[in-house]
C-alpha cells in the first residue's frame, strides 16, 4: 500500500512540477511554441521506441464487408484462432493469449470485462475508419491488458460536402453482408463547423456447407446474424472540438442448430457511446459501455443472462515547450482516468459485482534532434482490492540515414505491463478466485526500419523486431485442479518479425507485394504444481512456432488483382505436446474493377478463398471451410460542399 501511495505522489507531483516548468519556461530565453492541436485519441504520438503498424485506406477498403479478423491475418505477422465463418475468433499477439491483447476504439478498451477479451469476428471493418497495430507491452500508454500487443480502432471526421454508399456481398455457403454508409460535413457559420457519419451493416452467415466431414474431421455447422449501427458527430472551430460516438452491435451465434437438444446459443449485444470535449490543450472524455451475453444450450427459453456497465471519466492536458535554439521540442500528457463497474451474472459467486478503476499517468515525446526521438511514459493503476504495479517504459528512435533515397531508423524499448483479473476469474462460483494475482509483465524490443525509393518508380520497405516478454503470475483455468483459476508463475514469448515490401509505380501499371513473418517461442519457465511438470519449456498450445503471409498485387487502369498466401506452421494441440495439429498453406485470389461516372462510382470485388481447397484446422477437432466464392458490389456518390 505504501507503494501505491509513492507512485501515486510521484504522478501527482509530476502534473505540479509541470505546470510550474511551463511557466518557467517561458519566462526565459526559450521560446514557448504554439500548440499544434491534435483531435482525438492518438496514443502513437507516445510510443517512440515501439513497432506501430498504420493499415492504409486502399487495404481497409479491400475488406469493407469482413471482419477485422481476415484483415490482420493476412496483412500482419499477427496470428488469429477460430471456429469457421462468424464464428468465435481470438488472437494471439506474440504469442500470448487472448487476454494479452488491448483492443481500442477511440481510447476505450473495450475488451469484455467479464472475459478479458475481444471476439474478432464480432468487429467487421465497416464499424471504424483508423486501424493501427501497436505490437508488444504498451501498458504505461493505453493501460490494462496491453502486454502483447494493442489493436487501435478509430473515427475519422469526414470530408467537407456529402457522401452516400451503399454494398452487398453475396458468399458461398449462403452468406452475406449489406452496409450503408451516409458521411456529411458543412459549415454552422463563420466560426463552427459540423460534420458526422452515419453507418448501418448487417450480415449473415447460414454455413450451410456442402459437406460436414473434411478428411475424418467434423466442420461444426453454425448460423451467426450480426448487425451494427456506428454513429459520430463533430462539432469544431479553432480552438475546441465536440464530438460524440455511438457503436452498437449485435451478433448472434448459434453452433449445431440443426440439433435442438444440443444447440448452442451465444448472443452478445454492446453499447458503446462517448462523449469527448477538446479546449486547446484540454480534453474530458466520458463514456457508458453496457455489454449483455445470452447464452444457452438446447433450449432457449431459459438463458444465462449476463449484463456488465461501464460509465467513465477520462480527462488530461498536453504541455509543448521548444527548448533552446536547437529545434528540440517535448510534449507531455499528464491526466487520469476513473472508470465504475457494475455486473450481474447467474453464475458468480454473488448477484451483483461493483468495482471501481482508476489511472494515473505522464506520457511524454522528447524530439532531442531531428534524428533522435525519445519517450518516457509513467502509469499507476488503482483497482478494488487489487494493488497493480506501477508501469514505466522507456522508448527511443535513431534515424541513423537519412536525406537521403533510403533512410534507416533504429528503435528499443523496455517497458513493465500489467493485466488486471477478468470478472470471470475472480468471481466465478466455485472456480474463480477472488484471490487471484494480477499478471505482471517486462517487455523488451529492439528493431530496425528502412525505406529505399529509386528513381521515383520503386519503392521498398523493411522492418525488423526482436523481442523478450516475460510474464509473471501468467492466470490459467488449471485442469488439473477441475478448471479452477490459478497463476501459472512465469511465461516468456520471445521473437523476432520481419516485414518486406516492394512497389512499382508507372503511368497506367502498378505493381507490389509485401511478407510478412513471424518467429514465436512462447513457454511455461516454472513450474506451480505436478501437472506443470511435463509442459515446462515447451512451446504453448495453438501457437505455431512460424507463421507468414504474402501478397503480390498487379493493377492497371482500373483492374487490380490480388494474390494472397497465408502460411502456418505446425502447432501443438496439448500442453505436453502428445497432440499436434498440421500446418498449412492458403491461397486466395482477389480481381477488383472501379467505375467512375460524373454523378456516382461503383466497385465490383470478386473473390476466392483457399484456391486450392486445403485441409486445415485453427483450433483442434474443427475443420475450417474449403474453397468458397464470394461477390461483392460497392455504389457511390459524393458532393462537395459550395
Amino acid at each position: 500500500m505504501r507503494n501505491r501511495q509513492l507512485y501515486f505522489c510521484l504522478i501527482a507531483g509530476l502534473f505540479v512540477l509541470l505546470s510550474t516548468a511551463q511557466r518557467a519556461v517561458a519566462q526565459k530565453d526559450s521560446v514557448h511554441l504554439t500548440p499544434v492541436t491534435v483531435y482525438g485519441f492518438a496514443p502513437e504520438r507516445f510510443m517512440s521506441g515501439l513497432k506501430v503498424q498504420k493499415i492504409d485506406s486502399v487495404t481497409m477498403e479491400q475488406f469493407r464487408f469482413r471482419n477485422i479478423t481476415d484483415l490482420l491475418s493476412l496483412n500482419t505477422p499477427i496470428l488469429f484462432k477460430n471456429y469457421g465463418p462468424g464464428q468465435l475468433a481470438t488472437v494471439a499477439f506474440r504469442g500470448t493469449s487472448p487476454n494479452h491483447t488491448a483492443v481500442l476504439w477511440n481510447g476505450l478498451n473495450i475488451n469484455l470485462p467479464t472475459l478479458g477479451q475481444t471476439d474478432f469476428s464480432a468487429i467487421p471493418v465497416a464499424g471504424f475508419d483508423q486501424l493501427s497495430v501497436q505490437y508488444g507491452s504498451s501498458a504505461s500508454v493505453v493501460g490494462t491488458d496491453a502486454v502483447g500487443g494493442s489493436i487501435l480502432l478509430g473515427s475519422a471526421k469526414p470530408q467537407a460536402g456529402l457522401q452516400v454508399m451503399i454494398g452487398r456481398q453475396q458468399d458461398s455457403f449462403r452468406n452475406s453482408q449489406t452496409q450503408a454508409t451516409l458521411k456529411y460535413s458543412t459549415s454552422l457559420n463563420k466560426q463552427w463547423n459540423f460534420s458526422g457519419k452515419t453507418a448501418l451493416y448487417d450480415g449473415s452467415m447460414k454455413n450451410q456447407y456442402r459437406e460436414t466431414i473434411r478428411n475424418g474431421v467434423d466442420m461444426i455447422r453454425s448460423k451467426t446474424f450480426q448487425k451494427g449501427l456506428v454513429q459520430d458527430l463533430f462539432f469544431t472551430n479553432k480552438k475546441h472540438e465536440l464530438s460524440a460516438h455511438v457503436w452498437l452491435t449485435d451478433n448472434a451465434l448459434t453452433t449445431n442448430p440443426q440439433n435442438l437438444a444440443g444447440r448452442e446459443l451465444t448472443r452478445i449485444k454492446s453499447y458503446r457511446t462517448m462523449l469527448r470535449y477538446q479546449f486547446e490543450d484540454w480534453t474530458l472524455r466520458t463514456s457508458w459501455v453496457r455489454d449483455v451475453i445470452d447464452y444457452a444450450v438446447g433450449d432457449y427459453s431459459k438463458l444465462d443472462h449476463a449484463v456488465t456497465d461501464r460509465l467513465g471519466i477520462r480527462g488530461e492536458r498536453t504541455f509543448t515547450w521548444k527548448i533552446g535554439s536547437s529545434g528540440s521540442t517535448m510534449q507531455v500528457q499528464t491526466g487520469g482516468e476513473f472508470t465504475h463497474y457494475k455486473t450481474q451474472v447467474e453464475n458468480y459467486e454473488r448477484p451483483v459485482i461493483t468495482e471501481d478503476r482508476g489511472d494515473l499517468f505522464v506520457l511524454t515525446r522528447f524530439q532531442v534532434s531531428p534524428r533522435l526521438l525519445a519517450s518516457l511514459n509513467l502509469r499507476q493503476a488503482f483497482v478494488t482490492g487489487y494493488n497493480p504495479p506501477f508501469t514505466p517504459s522507456v522508448g527511443a528512435e535513431y534515424r541513423l540515414v537519412q536525406d537521403k533515397p533510403y533512410t534507416i531508423k533504429l528503435r528499443g524499448s523496455i517497458g513493465r505491463s500489467y493485466r488486471v483479473p477478468t470478472l470471470n476469474e475472480r468471481y466465478w462460483k466455485n472456480l474463480g478466485n477472488p484471490g487471484i494475482k494480477p499478471e505482471s509483465g517486462f517487455n523488451k524490443e529492439i528493431g530496425a526500419e528502412a525505406v529505399y525509393v529509386l528513381n521515383k518508380i520503386h519503392s521498398f520497405t523493411s522492418n525488423l523486431s526482436v523481442y523478450h516478454n516475460k510474464i509473471d503470475n501468467w492466470t490459467y483455468w488449471n485442469p488439473a485442479n477441475n478448471f479452477h483459476v490459478e497463476n501459472l508463475q512465469l511465461v516468456i514469448a520471445r521473437g523476432v518479425e520481419l516485414q518486406m515490401g516492394w512497389k512499382g509505380n508507372w503511368e497506367y501499371l502498378k505493381l507490389g507485394s509485401s511478407i510478412n513473418y513471424a518467429l514465436t517461442r512462447t513457454s511455461q519457465e516454472k513450474v506451480y504444481d505436478a501437472y506443470a511438470v511435463d509442459v515446462v519449456g515447451k512451446q504453448l498450445p495453438h501457437i505455431p512456432v512460424q507463421a507468414g503471409n504474402v501478397n503480390m498485387f498487379a493493377a492497371y487502369k482500373w483492374f487490380h488483382l490480388t494474390n494472397q498466401f497465408q502460411v502456418v506452421s505446425k502447432r501443438f494441440t496439448t500442453a505436453d505436446h502428445s497432440q499436434s495439429a498440421v500446418g498449412y498453406v492458403l491461397d486466395n485470389l482477389i480481381l477488383e474493377s472501379n467505375f467512375s461516372w460524373s454523378f456516382a462510382n461503383a466497385s465490383l470485388q470478386g473473390r476466392i478463398n483457399n484456391i486450392y481447397n486445403t485441409f486445415y484446422l485453427t483450433i483442434n477437432g474443427n475443420s475450417m471451410p474449403g474453397r468458397s466464392f464470394a461477390i461483392s458490389l460497392v455504389l457511390s456518390a459524393k458532393t462537395s460542399e459550395k
